[in-house]
């Protein structure tokens, strides 16, 4: 395409140096992947200018630069207010606005998008359309997985992206959008046919300065400065911030659990196997029996059902498919070796996410054990570099919570991991004997929580699990899906919850499943 094509029209452009008709054949904002004949444009990053490395990207053939300070590098220079808000209308037109042709469902929040995104897909796929998916997990694009560096790509790539969707035959995206790519306008010139909210808790305060900064970044992808508007909005009033938000948007579609709105689950019930409940849509009610376990995914559940069926889904073949589930990595996820407590991974994080986590678990434990209850046991960290202020409000959460809690390192980056735990632990210290979530058990001999540290993230699953005992629920909760360790300078161990609570189940198998300390 011509970058004259590229450019002609668009707000903030100015005019540039001769040479306009020159043509384009790539995109680029990292200079090490620029090829010949390719655009480059000079993003000013958090660390680091792009500006600095045009001549580097000149020198690998950049045909034009798109620049926010003339550099008279002898190729053509695009001006710009900012290059990186620039990127996403340039790539929509380079890739010939390929979200125009596609059904794109945006999921934001705090928790629970990326569940609702595999909903997503598994209900539109249910109905024969065949469906792409791009998340923190995993990306399915015509029908091939690829690994993922972030939640929401860079415009660049996410345009590349829905172009190689359509071109594999997709006809349809769901899309998990968090608020650093509507803050930093990843998503803009992205056509959505619908949008859903999830929630919003604290999280993210390491880059948004206050919750209401975090809001505004996610209210961007209902309610967008410039662009349209999602053709659809669906919104989880059951949350304050959905409330808020639904009051802004002219005919939202609205869900919630026990509530009443426009997608309803009323009488549920929640075990091992997971979730039942009345289902309450404008079409009618269904009986539904989720494979998830979880009241949080009856909610996931309600806000993939809402977005589909306002698309023109049948109710019918949607329930069908939400009876089939879906299995998310990471996600309550769990881990069976033939032990006789349970023990689930999730990727809870955030003070909320802990909290929804251990009260489900709580739950479980009321329904699995027949000769007095079972007991709760948490492992958990706080990753480094990130929002400080929720590491002693997951602690305090923790410990009120759980029976027995275990606090380790989880993704320290450039912090002290031991730092990181005393802050956790300054939170647990805040519990009192007797006032957990199940104080009748506590009350009884006013107990203080059963809490303790261990830096080592291996050896503290490896001790939850050993004292695990018929009925337990072991929770290891912060890394989800991931596959290391975060470390300083940039280092990455190789680290998987799953398989490290699976070597520990079998070690405890060559001893005795179910014989653990008290």
């Amino acid at each position: 395409m011509r970058l004259d094509e590229m450019t002609r029209g668009l707000a903030g452009v100015e005019p540039f140096a001769a040479g306009a008709a020159v043509e384009i054949s790539a995109l680029a904002y990292d200079s090490r992947a620029v090829q010949p004949g390719g655009l480059f444009f000079c993003v000013s990053g958090f660390h680091s200018d792009g500006h600095d490395f045009a001549p580097q990207a000149v020198e690998r053939g950049a045909a034009a630069l798109v620049v926010e300070r003339p550099l008279g590098l002898g190729v053509p220079e695009v001006a710009v207010s900012s290059a990186r808000v620039a990127m996403a209308p340039l790539a929509a037109r380079f890739y010939e606005h390929p979200s125009r042709e596609l059904r794109v469902i945006g999921v934001t929040g705090t928790n629970g998008k990326t569940t609702t995104a595999y909903l997503i897909q598994a209900l539109l796929e249910a109905g024969g359309v065949q469906c792409g998916l791009l998340g923190t997990v995993k990306s399915v694009i015509g029908g091939h997985e690829r690994e993922v560096q972030r939640t929401t790509a860079e415009a660049i790539d996410l345009q590349a992206d829905l172009r190689a969707m359509l071109d594999g035959g997709d006809r349809a995206c769901a899309i998990e959008v968090s608020s650093h790519a509507l803050e930093l306008g990843r998503a803009d010139a992205i056509s959505f046919a619908a949008a859903v909210f999830t929630n919003i808790t604290r999280d993210h305060l390491d880059f948004h300065d206050t919750m209401e900064d975090y809001f505004i970044a996610k209210r961007r992808l209902f309610l967008p400065a410039q662009g349209e508007r999602p053709a659809v909005s669906v919104v989880n009033i059951a949350d304050a911030y959905g409330r808020r938000l639904a009051h802004e948007i002219d005919g939202a579609c609205t869900f919630a659990v026990d509530e009443p709105a426009d997608y309803r689950a009323s009488g549920v019930r929640c075990g091992f196997d997971g979730c039942r409940f009345t289902l309450a849509t404008p079409d009618g009610k269904r009986e539904v029996a989720l494979p998830m376990p979880g009241r949080f995914n009856v909610a996931n559940a309600l806000g993939a059902t809402a977005a589909v069926h306002s698309l023109g889904g049948d109710l019918d073949a949607l329930v069908g498919a939400l009876e089939r589930g879906v299995r998310v990595p990471g996600r309550f996820e769990p881990v069976d070796a033939g032990q006789d407590f349970a023990v689930l991974v999730d990727y809870a994080h955030t003070p909320d996410s802990l909290e929804n986590v251990l009260r489900s678990a709580s739950e479980l434990v009321g329904r699995s054990s027949e000769n007095g209850r079972g007991r709760v046991i948490c492992v958990f960290g706080a990753g480094g570099d990130r929002d400080r202020g929720k590491r002693p409000l997951m602690g305090e959460i923790a410990a009120r919570m759980a029976d027995r809690v275990l606090i380790t390192s989880d993704n320290p980056r450039s912090e002290d991991p031991e730092r990181i735990i005393a802050e956790i632990m300054a939170g647990t210290a805040r519990v009192e004997p007797g006032s957990g979530a199940r104080p009748q058990e506590r009350a009884s001999d006013m107990r203080a929580p059963d809490v303790r540290a261990l830096t080592d993230r291996r050896a503290a699953i490896g001790e939850a699990i050993a004292c695990g005992r018929r009925g337990d629920v072991v929770v290891i909760a912060g890394k989800g899906h991931e596959q290391g360790q975060e470390l300083s300078d940039g280092r990455k161990l190789p680290f998987d919850d799953v398989t490290v609570a699976r070597e520990a189940l079998g070690a405890l198998a060559g001893h005795g499943a179910g014989a653990g300390s008290t």
